[in-house]
């Protein structure tokens, strides 16, 4: 049986589980996602919708969709990010440093062509996204 563990925002009025481990860890480049994280990348990690669970506050739970290709989900009492939900790729992202235990390990950088800060950490870097998300599959130079 799948590990469950919970976390929860940074006031702790939402709380999450998440069952198993991500189908896939990664770091995001886009400018989106940048802004979002107020950082030059976001790192990201994307499970299948029935492994997250909302336990707890979901009416404190805010979201926002520039597009329809990511909606993102907040808590509305202290605004700490916590999932973006990806309906064309049936996927849902945790920002995993919201539940305590889970350690984040990238295996590719996606959107490299929008990066704002070289990262030289031998992972595979794709222009925009590998062909199995709908993307290119072309790579870049680190």
């Amino acid at each position: 049986m799948s590990e469950t563990q919970a976390g929860s925002c940074f006031c702790g009025a939402v709380k999450i589980e998440v069952t198993g481990d991500p189908k896939v860890m990664g770091y995001c480049h886009c400018s989106d996602c940048a802004i979002w994280a107020g950082a030059p990348v976001n790192a990201f990690s994307l499970w299948s919708p029935d492994d997250v669970k909302i336990t707890a506050g979901e009416d404190k739970l805010g979201s926002f969709a520039k597009t329809e290709a990511s909606h993102r989900r907040f808590c509305t009492q202290c605004g700490g990010h916590i999932l973006s939900e990806h309906p064309a790729m049936g996927m849902t992202d945790v920002y995993l440093n919201i539940v305590p235990g889970k350690t984040h390990t990238g295996s590719m950088h996606i959107y490299y062509g929008e990066k704002t800060m070289s990262v030289p950490d031998g992972l595979p870097k794709f222009k925009d996204l590998p062909k199995e998300f709908g993307g290119s599959g072309e790579t870049l130079e680190e």
